[in-house]
């Protein structure tokens, strides 16, 4: 069974939040919002698919290269533990 899979409820509910962020995106342009109410709304969407993309790069690498909570090699754990770092750095 893949990560996705068993993360696979968790995972759709983020998806189903993100397409009413950008419903809601929709609905303020047809409503001729002020635009700083619309770009408002679209840095959340960014952050949301932010959160999302770190999520599924942490859980691929925990996955398909190595589980720094599980790896019995500490050289390889603290490299998997190290690249999540970065890239929940990267991607704030």
């Amino acid at each position: 069974m893949s990560h996705l899979t068993k993360q696979k409820t968790k995972l759709l509910a983020r998806v189903r939040r993100l397409k009413g962020q950008i419903e809601a995106i929709e609905r303020s342009l047809e409503a001729e919002a002020p635009c700083g109410e619309v770009l408002n709304l679209v840095a959340s969407v960014r952050g949301a698919v932010t959160g999302l993309t770190a999520e599924l790069i942490e859980d691929h690498v925990r996955e398909h290269i190595s589980n720094p909570d599980k790896d019995d090699d500490p050289t390889r754990a603290q490299g998997a533990a190290d690249l999540i770092d970065v890239i929940r750095t990267y991607l704030k």
